[in-house]
């Protein structure tokens, strides 16, 4: 009979100890602690609108509420999980948008190519293919913007994961 006793108290005992140690992170109770008014960082209005789209995605597929609340509120996440976050979806974007754009420049290499007759005798362009190859070198000036708007943005929140790293660092 003590052997049952005995058992008990440990497992009460291993149990008061889990608990300890789900208290242990600290939660920031107010959404000011971790974020940053977004207005406050410097960019351009097209830049915080950007950041803004962006964090609410990066939150969504995460399935995480906080970024869309903070981003309905003007705010950036600046606590380290965020700004991973954020930077793996940067990430991806522009992996998405290299990939679209190597898609468009073999479309127009093709267009180029098909200039050609098999002799070698140079064939008129359809206006109709003209119109496409137009839409296409279109596209991709818009890709590249788009790309180096958020490699531009990507390297912003680098600089405030670094940071945030950096302060972690000295208080921890």
């Amino acid at each position: 009979m003590p052997s049952s006793s005995h058992h008990s108290s440990s497992s009460s005992h291993h149990h008061g100890h889990g608990q300890q140690h789900v208290r242990s992170p600290p939660q920031p109770a107010t959404p000011s602690a971790g974020s940053v008014a977004d207005n406050r960082l410097g960019l351009s209005p097209q830049d915080i609108a950007t950041l803004r789209q962006h964090q609410q995605l990066a939150h969504a597929q995460a399935r995480s509420p906080a970024g869309s609340q903070a981003s309905s509120q003007g705010r950036l996440l600046l606590d380290p999980g965020s700004l991973q976050l954020l930077s793996r979806h940067f990430d991806h974007v522009m992996q998405a948008i290299s990939q679209r754009l190597e898609q468009l420049n073999q479309a127009t290499e093709r267009a180029t190519q098909a200039q050609y007759d098999r002799s070698g005798n140079a064939i008129q362009m359809a206006d109709a293919e003209i119109a496409r190859f137009r839409n296409i070198l279109h596209q991709i000036d818009e890709l590249e913007t788009e790309f180096d708007k958020i490699k531009r943005i990507r390297e912003i929140v680098r600089g405030f994961r670094l940071r945030v790293e950096h302060l972690e660092r000295r208080i921890g």
